[in-house]
């Protein structure tokens, strides 16, 4: 912390000043982390700083500084857009994972309903089978041929149609 024979704070040793008992970047921005301070400092200004946490009180200046080091760092990533941009990209994902659960949720739904759509029916496609055996003498298994169309629980709507999540 500032004076009293410890080492300066970070903004003090950055800046090249001595640290004062009464410096306002010491509790905030200790020695052994100068990175925190070096890049609010190139972001906002020592100046700037110093003011905004004077105007705080002190119960709420770590938040402030936790939330400068945030933007800071955000705007070192992305200068136009900062944290901005941030929260607009994790915006648009949270936005396409909802749709893709709609979609998921909606695929699950169809796949309910053509298995109970499906279960009175197999009662009459068992009637439309036929036994008939191969006249292979290598497999000797009786096969089922089923002439009802394969295809009758399936929605044939093409706007209805989207592509599976899961492939």
């Amino acid at each position: 912390m500032g004076g009293s024979g410890s080492s300066p704070c970070a903004s003090c040793k950055l800046l090249r000043r001595r640290c004062a008992k009464e410096c306002i970047f010491a509790p905030y921005f200790p020695s052994d982390d100068p990175h925190k301070f070096a890049i609010v400092h190139k972001v906002f200004g020592a100046s700037n700083v110093s003011k905004m946490l004077q105007e705080l009180p002190v119960h709420q200046r770590v938040d402030a500084v936790s939330s400068l080091v945030y933007e800071a760092n955000a705007r070192v990533r992305d200068p136009v857009y900062g944290c901005v941009g941030a929260i607009s990209y994790l915006q648009n994902q949270v936005s396409q994972l909802q749709m893709q659960l709609a979609v998921a949720q909606t695929e699950i739904l169809c796949i309910q309903m053509q298995q109970e759509s499906a279960l009175p029916t197999q009662i009459e496609q068992d009637d439309k089978s036929f036994l008939v055996s191969t006249n292979n003498l290598d497999n000797n298994v009786p096969q089922y041929l089923n002439f009802a169309s394969s295809s009758s629980n399936v929605i044939q709507d093409p706007a209805l149609k989207r592509e599976s999540l899961w492939t």
